[in-house]
């Protein structure tokens, strides 16, 4: 069978996430900065994060609180509201410090991944520190950035990476 199903892509999306986690938490470590979690969701990459950078002040933005009972972020801590509002009032609190964004804002409806895609491209940019990683579920243009390779394991297509300005850090 050569199409791949539903699970089959959510499995490889998931397997692809947590590869990319993993790689970056040792890409970041020793360095400053804040993590910027967008896509609360069922708070399942929060809680990830949390636990595996536990010295990280970690903002979350989302539309709505709609996670589990012991994945909700503190309140100050937890930002709501669309995502280009909050990323652009962002800009002004947290420019330049963010080291990890990462973004889950896909979803099965193309319009809405564009209009994600476009509100992630004109907002998100401000807030990354020099050398900053951003982990997407959707591809990215993002000013300042480029693309980086996959880690192995994580297949074409699942996950993208992108690291702020034009030199590699570390």
């Amino acid at each position: 069978m050569n199409r791949l199903t539903r699970l089959d892509k959510l499995f490889f999306r998931l397997e692809a996430q947590h590869i990319c986690l993993e790689w970056v938490f040792r890409e970041i470590s020793g360095r400053p900065g804040i993590v910027f979690e967008m896509g609360l969701g069922h708070g399942r990459t929060y809680d990830h994060l949390r636990t595996y950078l536990p010295e990280r002040d970690i903002y979350v933005f989302d539309r709505e609180v709609d996670c589990f009972d012991d994945c909700i972020p503190p309140d100050d801590r937890l930002i709501l509201g669309d995502i280009a509002e909050t990323l652009a009032a962002a800009a002004t609190r947290f420019g330049g410090q963010v080291v990890l964004a990462h973004s889950d804002l896909g979803s099965y409806d193309e319009p809405h991944n564009v209009a994600m895609t476009a509100k992630l491209n004109r907002r998100l940019p401000a807030v990354l520190a020099p050398g900053a990683i951003v982990l997407s579920d959707l591809p990215l243009e993002l000013s300042g950035t480029r693309a980086l390779p996959l880690p192995a394991g994580v297949r074409d297509g699942r996950y993208f990476l992108y690291r702020n300005g034009p030199h590699a850090h570390g």
